[in-house]
């Protein structure tokens, strides 16, 4: 798909997201995400009758300032489905106390909402992007517009999946984290083929370490094929198999059947792989 063609997520239709807040920048609109935070872990109880003790679960919103639209090499910019399921199986994981003490690691977190999640539970959480079209300040701006959701240490840092050579603050951050999470960086084949480098020095980086990587299949009718196909998905799995030839790796698809916190349609184009690389 040509760099300069414009790209809409398909999200912006499925709710009504938008408030009449004004945004910071001009031409961005500032959207409200619902979702739910469970109460305590997931331990089944009953009161003094015997009876199931059911806590509802608080409601509570993202405030993300994002762009309705943009060209192929800014969608961060944009919030993608893919964002929710991740955020789902952050609540999840946290819920279940397995994000206790953990230092998580966002790679290619775009808006950050993904990010802001997995703060509520996390020690600390590092969102990274690459330094391109505003989008580390936009992350740092929709900070501060959750910052009571935010309860862990907080840093936004620049990556770049096209360069391996880190800085020694990346390097520093990439040793400590224990947790990798990234959604929706799947959609062009050179970003794909990065995607995965950044990956591979990550996993070897100070292990053990834990990745989860949420993308959506995105089908494109091809005369080659005479049928509808999702190219980038397919770069990913024959990368993802090189993967699979490491030593101590285990690389799994896993089944979203967690609860969903998010209000959003989960599509069977939704899928959720996991990497796990001990020492």
């Amino acid at each position: 798909m040509p760099d300069n063609m414009t790209v809409v997520s398909e999200i912006y239709d499925e709710h009504n997201y938008r408030t009449d807040l004004k945004p910071k920048k001009q031409g961005n609109v500032i959207s409200q995400f619902p979702f739910l935070v469970p109460k305590g872990k997931n331990i089944v109880s009953f009161d003094s009758d015997n009876d199931l003790d059911l806590d509802r679960p608080n409601k509570e919103v993202i405030k993300i300032e994002h762009s309705l639209n943009t060209k192929l090499s800014l969608v961060g910019l944009q919030v993608w489905r893919g964002a929710f399921l991740l955020g789902d199986l952050l609540i999840h994981l946290g819920v279940n106390g397995e994000l206790d003490g953990k230092t998580v690691l966002e790679l290619g977190a775009g808006t950050g909402l993904t990010s802001f999640v997995a703060s509520i539970y996390a020690k600390k959480v590092v969102c990274t992007d690459i330094d391109l079209g505003g989008i580390l300040d936009l992350i740092k701006l929709n900070a501060k517009y959750n910052d009571k959701l935010i309860k862990s240490q907080f840093k936004v840092v620049a990556l770049d999946f096209m360069d391996t050579n880190w800085n020694s603050v990346l390097q520093r951050e990439v040793q400590q984290a224990d947790i990798i999470v990234a959604a929706d960086v799947i959609y062009d084949d050179d970003v794909t083929t990065a995607f995965m480098t950044t990956v591979h020095k990550i996993l070897t980086t100070n292990p053990p370490k834990t990745l989860y990587i949420v993308l959506e299949k995105r089908y494109v009718f091809t005369l080659e094929h005479m049928d509808s196909v999702a190219p980038c998905y397919e770069t990913f799995l024959n990368l993802l198999e090189k993967l699979k030839l490491e030593k101590m790796w285990v690389v799994e698809e896993l089944s979203p059947d967690f609860p969903q916190y998010f209000q959003y349609e989960r599509v069977s184009q939704l899928v959720l792989w996991k990497i796990s690389a001990s020492k």
